[in-house]
């Protein structure tokens, strides 16, 4: 979700509020995180901007003190590990501090400007883990778009996780401070040319492509390759608009593909929100919860083995 903010009333009003929810009392044994943001300056930490849904003070208004402060918010949830992304320098610094638990991620909006011999050099030299948060919706750039071609080649070839951004942003982005975003471009159905043409591409659509329910579980339904992550949905969203998305992609059948994320930004404390979220869906059972908060995103960063999408035979009964 995250993008350099251009001023103090952007990132009052970066989201719709939403009521909070306690947190449960019971917390998950171990989580991915797989939505993560570091940064060297932030506009938001100058203006001091509170939670902007729940309005608490700002806890950390500078890099180092973000840094901690997001640690200590991953140690109290149980965050064993997190992909982090953001200002690309200030992210090696975090993996300097916690190599264990940091997935260094290389984030960019407008995929022409990116050097891929860099990432090439950074992925040789062992620095470079997954390639996201890619907010090339932003900069009104579609992901079936010709210049996002080069970005999924080199994911492919490099063997890359790549995180793709498929949100509207926040309300009434194109007033705000973002006048290329469309909404239109996070249709997750935009994404079939692409994973056709590159079917070894690891990709997860962060979000999950809120708010295109119907054409994310199409879209999963097509290809087993993808997964999803519920970053910025899970703490910014009403309660019941978050549950009614996740519970469609549950019962849809696709608990196994959904990864947890936060999109924790200047506000630590989100993490712990998103966590909440999480926990306190009374539709999910204790297995699903432990899928979305820690296996589905060990598999997908193969940390655990794969499963067959189906089992064998069964194909054969689908339709034709």
């Amino acid at each position: 979700m995250d993008s350099i903010l251009t001023s103090a009333f952007l990132a009052a009003v970066l989201f719709a509020p939403a009521p909070a929810a306690p947190p449960s009392p019971i917390a998950p044994a171990r989580i991915i995180d797989m939505h993560v943001h570091a940064y060297a300056r932030d506009e938001r930490w100058q203006a001091r901007i509170g939670n902007p849904v729940t309005g608490q003070t700002m806890v950390a208004t500078d890099e180092n003190a973000h840094r901690e402060a997001t640690f200590a918010a991953m140690k109290r949830a149980h965050v064993v590990k997190a992909m982090i992304s953001g200002d690309y320098e200030a992210v090696l610094r975090w993996k300097q501090a916690a190599p264990d638990q940091v997935i260094v991620g290389y984030s960019f909006d407008d995929p022409e400007k990116v050097d891929l011999g860099f990432l090439r050099q950074e992925k040789a030299a062992g620095r470079l883990d997954a390639l996201g948060e890619v907010g090339s919706q932003y900069e009104g750039i579609g992901p079936n778009d010709p210049k996002m071609e080069p970005i999924y080649a080199l994911a492919e070839e490099l063997d890359l996780p790549l995180g793709l951004h498929m949100h509207p942003g926040p309300p009434g982005a194109t007033a705000i401070g973002y006048p290329k975003i469309r909404p239109a471009l996070g249709d997750p159905l935009l994404l079939e040319d692409v994973l056709v043409r590159h079917p070894r591409l690891r990709l997860y659509v962060m979000h999950a492509g809120w708010p295109f329910l119907e054409n994310m579980i199409a879209l999963l339904n097509a290809y087993p390759q993808v997964y999803v992550d519920v970053g910025v949905i899970d703490w910014t969203k009403p309660r019941k608009e978050f549950d009614r998305y996740l519970r469609g992609l549950v019962e849809a059948g696709y608990g196994k593909r959904i990864m947890f994320g936060s999109d924790q930004m200047v506000w630590p404390e989100a993490i712990e929100m998103a966590v909440a979220a999480i926990q306190s869906a009374d539709y999910l059972t204790a297995g699903q919860k432990s899928d979305i908060f820690y296996h589905n995103a060990a598999r997908f960063l193969r940390l655990e083995p794969t499963t067959p999408v189906a089992p064998k035979g069964a194909m054969e009964t689908l339709p034709r």
